[in-house]
């Protein structure tokens, strides 16, 4: 996974656990506009969430976050 594609899903977890609580969930478009502005970038969210890790739709922030930041 690329810095970019690292460093704004740790930034959106951080954001959505500090507003909504630690119980907080999330899909990988959460990481994205609402628009289609970065196929590419959307596409590598969505194979290291699906594909890679076989997650399911919505998981914890907090997972996620920990996943990205032990490299998994």
């Amino acid at each position: 996974m690329r810095a970019e594609l690292r460093a704004k899903i740790i930034t959106v977890c951080d954001n959505k656990i500090s507003s909504k609580g630690d119980n907080v969930g999330l899909s990988f478009y959460a990481f994205f506009a609402n628009k289609n502005d970065d196929p590419v970038l959307l596409m590598e969210a969505a194979t290291w969430w699906i594909e890679t890790h076989q997650l399911d739709h919505f998981e914890k922030a907090y997972k996620i976050k920990d996943m990205v930041l032990n490299n998994l």
